[in-house]
């Protein structure tokens, strides 16, 4: 019986609390130890024997009775106390107290009388400890030191049949959702924004290139974790204000390019100014029509392989003179049966 193997045991060292400690303090003890030992959370064998003792030290001092018992069966070994056997005249002695007493105030009356208990080794006396504790009932070691912890109240459970309680497992926090509306230039290029999120405020880099629609995940600026899980994260949703004279195509900046009949017939290098303002030349080929594309390499969206691209738009006078209007019928009757596939193109 475990009762055996208590005199070599110092409980109220295995939790490190002191010996007047209160039903309370043995409790907290006990829960931080075992979420430090626990087999499911400390996997190295040293952990699992750990536990074991610590759970054993738990049942014992939990429970009032055990408790009484084990102090007392301490205080009698500290006191020098000793068996002795054969004819039964032999007994308990010694010490600030006798074991008659110790136990005669716990369990209301001793073994042997007011005197000294005596304890024959034969003619059906008790001999050891087992036999000393059977006559009080219930053995004090019953249950104590199972593996799980028979009277382990982790989580919030008290008592002595209560079992070991997984801590909660951590759970990442939810994600956010936030909007935000960028300029057409803060789009192309690239921005740093300031941002506020739980009542606090960051800030953060928008890459360029970003167009209208798209999602930008902020890793771990969602709701605070529960239980030490992780934070959830930001969900920045994007709207782009148009630009009067520039758009964006994947990765390329496109702009209207306004060219004369004239260039558009014959060809011509045509200058204009990119979405950064400075000066470009696009090479319109002869025979462009409106709605071709011309470009210049490089100039798209920084960082990546985009271009500027000239979108053609071939413009006339709204006021054409008497001889730009006689040209242009003369251009007509040059052009013979080209004329003919543009109309057939109309029906």
């Amino acid at each position: 019986m475990a009762e055996n193997e208590w005199l070599n045991k110092d409980f109220y060292k295995v939790l490190g609390i002191s010996k007047d400690a209160s039903d309370q303090e043995i409790t907290k003890a006990y829960r931080k130890l075992a979420r430090k030992y626990h087999p499911d959370l400390n996997k190295t064998k040293e952990a699992e024997e750990k536990f074991k003792d610590i759970s054993e030290a738990y049942d014992v001092l939990n429970n009032k009775e055990e408790r009484k018992k084990y102090d007392a069966i301490r205080q009698f070994a500290g006191g020098g106390a000793r068996f002795a056997g054969g004819s039964g005249q032999g007994g308990f002695g010694g010490g600030a107290s006798d074991f008659s007493d110790i136990f005669g105030s716990m369990f209301g009356g001793g073994a042997g009388g007011p005197g000294n208990v005596h304890f024959s080794t034969s003619g059906g006396g008790p001999s050891n400890l087992n036999d000393i504790f059977s006559m009080f009932g219930n053995a004090a070691g019953q249950g104590a030191g199972g593996y799980a912890g028979a009277g382990a109240p982790f989580g919030g459970m008290g008592g002595g049949s209560s079992t070991y309680r997984e801590p909660p497992k951590p759970r990442r926090g939810e994600d956010r959702n936030s909007k935000i509306t960028l300029t057409f230039r803060q789009a192309v290029k690239g921005a740093t924004v300031s941002l506020k999120a739980g009542g606090r405020k960051f800030k953060t880099r928008i890459p360029a290139g970003v167009k209208t629609g798209q999602k930008i995940r902020l890793p771990g600026k969602g709701r605070t974790g529960i239980d030490g899980g992780a934070n959830g994260d930001m969900y920045l949703h994007i709207t782009v204000r148009d630009d009067p004279k520039f758009s964006m195509e994947g990765h390329d900046i496109v702009m209207p390019l306004p060219i004369t009949i004239g260039q558009a017939v014959s060809g011509a290098r045509v200058k204009a100014r990119d979405f950064d303002g400075d000066e470009v030349t696009f090479k319109v080929p002869a025979g462009t029509s409106s709605g071709t594309e011309v470009r210049v390499g490089g100039k798209g969206v920084p960082g990546h392989d985009g271009d500027l691209v000239g979108r053609v738009e071939i413009r006339v006078p709204s006021k054409p003179t008497m001889a730009q209007k006689r040209d242009a019928k003369e251009f007509d009757k040059s052009a013979g049966e080209y004329v003919d596939e543009v109309a057939k193109e109309r029906l």
